[in-house]
């Protein structure tokens, strides 16, 4: 296929004036479009960066999550200074090393989101929140399918050794009971590991996979759509000339927030679900409504909401940095920064 016949068929679906004059430039590189020697190893480093930078706040999502009430930590700031002071810098990285071979599952996501993008649009499918909308849950069913096991390990050692209860009744978390004083790091993952295949077999390492599924799917669709949703919008009542960059890195955060609101309870469910073992997905909701009851709208809600703007727009920022990086030579002059 020529290029002006592939340059024909996106400016049609994009529909995007070049100010420049003449023709159209494209807002949305599709996969068909880039180089992926340049565009895996590049989307692997911005994804670690990002990861590094924000996985304190998975932790401290977690342990307010799981815990009762405000037992423990009576917020975001409450327990990073907590675990700051009785952990030390290392507690806000527990099970990070087992959690980044989520950048494995991060390429297999990318990769299904931006086939199954493309796919619907050679089956006429025009509209970029609906494509984004199945791409992302796709996305996310493939990618949660690989990174599961993984997620229950890191989570476990994440919580293990908090405190738990007030006073007399003031436990050390340790669910699987194992033996982890003064145990190097990856021989405590090795135990996890060990003591969950022993109790449980394979399916322990899916535990709590359903919701999982049932928070991330529709989590990562939602996400997905309302980015390209609010990117139109602002497109629409943004300046001339504004950059398309910018316009990305607004409408992530702006994404993020909204799905975030919609998704927490589900989130709570699966985290709940992965580390206190607690049955299935409808009883462990009945066991949190009885706690919280309209708190499962609001608990870990603050560390959630600040690592999801965070996390959305510095990935953001990052991917579709990497994609014009990777863009081929023949649309270099039609994409626009």
């Amino acid at each position: 296929m020529s290029h002006g016949t592939i340059s024909q068929r996106t400016m049609e679906s994009l529909g995007v004036p070049n100010i420049d004059g003449g023709g159209h430039y494209i807002r949305t590189i599709e996969w068909d479009m880039m180089n992926k020697y340049k565009f895996f190893p590049l989307s692997m480093l911005s994804s670690f960066s990002v990861r590094c930078m924000l996985y304190p706040f998975t932790v401290i999502k977690t342990r307010i999550q799981i815990q009762r009430h405000s037992e423990i930590y009576k917020g975001t700031f409450d327990a990073f200074q907590k675990i700051f002071k009785y952990e030390g810098f290392g507690g806000l990285y527990k099970g990070f090393w087992v959690s980044a071979f989520q950048l494995v599952s991060g390429i297999f996501y990318i990769t299904t989101y931006e086939n199954v993008r493309q796919f619907l649009q050679q089956r006429g499918v025009q509209d970029s929140r609906i494509r984004a909308l199945i791409g992302g849950g796709c996305a996310s069913l493939v990618g949660q399918t690989i990174i599961v096991p993984f997620d229950v390990i890191s989570q476990h050692m994440m919580v293990l050794g908090q405190l738990e209860g007030r006073g007399k009744s003031k436990a050390v978390v340790n669910p699987l009971n194992i033996d982890y004083q003064g145990q190097r790091k990856p021989q405590i993952a090795l135990d996890i590991v060990r003591t969950l295949y022993k109790k449980d077999g394979l399916r322990g390492f899916y535990r709590g996979y359903m919701a999982s599924i049932s928070a991330y799917v529709p989590n990562s669709a939602l996400w997905w759509s309302f980015y390209h949703f609010y990117q139109e919008q602002l497109a629409r009542i943004s300046p001339e000339g504004t950059s398309t960059l910018l316009l990305q890195c607004i409408a992530a955060p702006l994404g993020g927030v909204t799905t975030v609101l919609l998704t927490n309870p589900l989130d709570i469910v699966r985290a709940r679900l992965q580390v206190q073992r607690t049955g299935g997905f409808g009883h462990t909701f009945r066991i949190l409504w009885s706690e919280e009851q309209l708190g499962v709208f609001t608990k870990g809600l603050s560390p959630r909401l600040f690592q999801s703007v965070i996390f959305s727009f510095t990935i953001i920022l990052g991917y579709e940095s990497v994609k014009r990086f990777s863009v081929n030579d023949e649309y270099k002059k039609e994409v626009k920064w």
